[in-house]
């Protein structure tokens, strides 16, 4: 069974920089990434869990909340069967727990309901 395991968290300042990875656990090493869409989700305290970046299993096409677009990037890595968020120009706004999750085949939804695996989340802080 797929389990996903996000890491590279942690505390920035405003304009600063951060990059996410998403990979499988020890035990889902076998299952390679590029079969499943990959969706980045996040989710402030109060708030509902909202879509953040996707990329699907067709070509690589990738989707962007218009909160983030221009400022990260997410990509697969075929080699390290993981999947990236790069996060550049952060904002106080963009603070919350990030959860990685999978989806087998292809979507263009960034919408949770879609997705059937989820991460345990890795907190990203970002001062003003």
């Amino acid at each position: 069974q797929l389990q996903v395991v996000e890491s590279g968290g942690g505390l920035v300042e405003a304009g600063g920089s951060l990059s996410l990875s998403c990979g499988t656990s020890a035990s889902a090493s076998g299952f390679p990434l590029n079969a499943y869409t990959i969706g980045w989700f996040r989710q402030a305290p109060g708030t509902e869990r909202e879509g953040v970046a996707s990329i699907s299993t067709d070509e690589d096409k990738t989707n962007y909340a218009a909160s983030v677009k221009g400022r990260f990037t997410i990509s697969r890595d075929r080699a390290r069967n993981t999947v990236h968020l790069q996060m550049d120009n952060l904002k106080p706004e963009d603070t919350g727990v990030y959860y990685c999750a999978a989806k087998s085949g292809p979507t263009e939804y960034l919408v949770p309901t879609y997705y059937d695996t989820w991460g345990q989340g890795t907190q990203v802080t970002v001062s003003s």
